[in-house]
């Protein structure tokens, strides 16, 4: 059994595998932006975590990331918010998600 973290939790791709990896026996966390999603989210049997990539820092993904053994990107601006927000998720969120990933584990505390 493997810890994954799913970034986009609340995205098609990430409603779909979800479940599959629960059902291979994973424990899956996924980071959605909005509390309100947290219910469809469970549906699949994931763990919902609210965490915003757009806003959260490198440290606050690496403390969501703790204990994982992978960790996936299915996060996207889906075309929301015009140029600047596709930067700020597509591009910088996913660098500081990588950052992240690699970072020492007590850099989170």
């Amino acid at each position: 059994m493997s810890r994954i973290v799913i970034i986009g939790g609340h995205g098609k791709v990430a409603l779909l595998l979800a479940p599959l990896l629960v059902e291979r026996g994973d424990d899956v966390v996924s980071l959605i932006r909005d509390p309100a999603q947290a219910e469809d989210v469970e549906a699949t049997g994931a763990t919902p975590l609210v965490v915003s990539v757009e806003d959260a820092s490198q440290q606050e993904l690496a403390a969501a990331f703790d204990g994982a053994d992978a960790v996936v990107w299915s996060a996207g601006a889906g075309g929301k918010g015009g140029p600047e927000r596709t930067e700020a998720v597509d591009r910088e969120a996913a660098i500081r998600s990588m950052e992240a990933a690699k970072a020492p584990p007590w850099l989170a505390m």
